[in-house]
């Protein structure tokens, strides 16, 4: 078919979504997700997400390889591009001014991410959705201003871990290379993963084929492996539990490879219990862990338990947030007093609160740590809401409170248990004081998840927010807005997002939030949600940064790595300082 024929049955498909049975398949497909993903075929909105990280391994890789197939297509009008598993274009090389001065036109540069979501059918996003070489000439492209370029992409894969690392794609004038260019994009990437592999090292190697033993042994095994920068889980633990349980299981696991403990049983969000057992391989650098289920209904395929709704005023449908919500209410049903754990931020007063004032009859009270002090005011209040009968009284932030004041509190809270109910909120750390003199008193836990473990629910949380801030104003967020908000990992969580918001409606209270009025902070962050090992190492230096008034040689110093380091790790995680 000539390129005019495609580009009618195109137009007629972006008219009325009519697809013509001579499309190819994998381009009609990714049409019909694009056009789902309300972009925009005229012109190309191309999102730039921070400048590319050139220390990594599929770089190393790929660069001796770039080279020299650059040296041999120098006279030829195709330029050779790398990018992430993200879609960011890392690396370009277009000896042609002519193409590079076109590729610039359609922010193809380093730097601007490729992703499907964002530009719509093309060689590079395509290849990463359905990972696999794709082919794209024309007007098969989604979007008008690509139509006059030819997209040949091929997945590069870790050959160790089997994880999609990124893609070697080769652009050129529509009509040129076609099916050649592919295929040379194939041998190219196929070149990169043996370089990969030689780069990998032995301890990989052996952690891999531990796996492979282990599989063959018991091939419906479920896996998870973990290293440095990675983890990876095999296809039937993905489709046995869900997103929150799978963030969990990492988190556990990652504490198991820490502790080098060789089982351990956890509880996940959902309810569901496994036990994870480390597989041990001489000289591996991955830690692997089996994964089986323990829990005999869950096993067996019996129903887990169903989860309600958020508690009143609040938002979430993740299975983590109504988990914490359902465990609030259990608790506050049965009486017993509560201690709520989470990161600052998180809503934990305001679910404290919420659970309270839908369980408990009267007036709660609620003090705040930096109140408290030996001999204050504050302190004095507590002692008579404490002993009045029937009293409700939640104390933020007790972990923060001094040796003197816990004891103090401490005293105020014995013998009193029958008259009222206590609810305190803490972070996820205490000490020896804290555990000997406050958490006997209180039988129930409750940990809130931080909002980077409950993403999907910035789709109610943030049009409430905007609800509460304009006082029931009416303001929308695009969905491509909603998807650079949604990439962001909130280390400050619900309470940053609400700052975030309010930022936007200073310069906007009615109508549409597009990408270009979220402020920079939430910009300049890269659309990829970070592993619980990245969103680890990204808090810490963040909190390191905050703590030394953001002076990069303290904050290192602080955390035993190198000033070198730091800056690479700041400029890796798109950390504002």
């Amino acid at each position: 078919m000539i390129d005019r024929d495609i580009e009618v049955i195109r137009q007629q498909f972006l008219s009325d979504q009519r697809l013509n049975s001579v499309v190819r398949e994998p381009i009609a497909k990714s049409w019909m997700r694009s056009k789902a993903l309300e972009l925009a075929s005229e012109g190309v909105a191309v999102p730039f997400l921070g400048e590319p990280d050139l220390d990594s391994i599929l770089v190393a890789a790929a660069d001796p390889v770039m080279a020299n197939l650059a040296e041999s297509l120098s006279d030829e009008s195709i330029s050779i591009i790398l990018t992430s598993d993200e879609g960011v274009v890392l690396s370009r090389s277009a000896h042609r001014t002519d193409l590079r001065d076109d590729l610039d036109d359609v922010r193809l540069a380093p730097g601007f991410s490729y992703s499907e979501q964002f530009v719509g059918t093309n060689g590079i996003g395509t290849t990463l959705e359905t990972r696999r070489p794709t082919l794209v000439v024309g007007s098969e492209h989604y979007s008008d201003a690509l139509c006059g370029l030819s997209c040949a992409g091929a997945p590069i894969f870790h050959p160790v871990s089997g994880a999609l690392l990124g893609v070697l794609d080769m652009t050129g004038r529509a009509g040129l290379g076609g099916q050649v260019m592919l295929s040379l994009a194939q041998s190219t990437a196929r070149e990169i993963e043996a370089n990969l592999l030689q780069r990998s090292g032995e301890g990989h190697v052996a952690a891999f084929n531990a796996y492979l033993t282990v599989r063959r042994r018991n091939p419906s095994a479920m896996f998870i492996v973990l290293g440095d920068d990675m983890s990876l889980m095999n296809e039937k633990l993905r489709r046995t539990l869900d997103s929150a349980d799978q963030t969990a299981l990492i988190e556990f696991a990652i504490d198991g490879a820490q502790s080098r403990a060789n089982s351990l049983v956890e509880t996940l969000p959902s309810g569901t219990v496994v036990r994870l057992t480390r597989i041990e391989a001489d000289g591996a650098t991955l830690a692997l862990f089996v994964v089986r289920l323990v829990d005999d209904a869950v096993a067996a395929g019996g129903a887990r338990r169903a989860l309600t709704s958020s508690l009143p005023g609040l938002v979430g449908r993740s299975t983590a947030w109504r988990l914490a919500c359902d465990e609030l209410r259990q608790a506050l049903r049965s009486g017993v007093w509560v201690a709520v754990v989470g990161e600052p931020g998180s809503g934990r007063c305001s679910s404290l609160r919420a659970a309270v004032e839908a369980h408990r009859s009267g007036f709660v009270r609620v003090f705040d740590a930096a109140d408290l002090a030996v001999g204050s005011a504050t302190l004095r209040e507590l002692e008579d809401e404490v002993t009045a009968d029937g009293f409700s009284v939640i104390v933020r932030d007790v972990d923060q409170l001094s040796d003197e004041v816990l004891a103090a509190i401490a005293d105020l809270f014995t013998g009193v248990a029958d008259n009222g109910w206590v609810g305190v909120t803490m972070r996820t750390h205490s000490d020896t004081v804290f555990d000997t003199l406050i958490v006997p008193h209180f039988a129930r836990t409750v940990m809130i998840p931080a909002l980077r473990h409950r993403i999907s629910d910035l789709q109610e949380l943030v049009p409430q927010l905007l609800r509460e801030l304009t006082a029931g104003g009416s303001l929308d967020v695009t969905p491509a807005a909603m998807r650079i908000l949604s990439a962001y990992g909130w280390p400050g969580n619900v309470a940053q997002l609400r700052n975030v918001l309010r930022k936007v409606i200073r310069q906007r209270r009615t109508g549409t939030i597009d990408v270009d009025g979220l402020p920079p902070e939430v910009r300049s962050f890269g659309r990829k949600t970070l592993s619980a090992i990245e969103s680890m190492e990204r808090d810490a230096i963040v909190e390191a940064l905050k703590a030394n008034s953001f002076d990069k040689g303290k904050a290192a110093a602080d955390l035993g790595m190198s000033r070198a380091t730091i800056y690479r790790r700041i400029k890796r995680f798109s950390i504002a300082v």
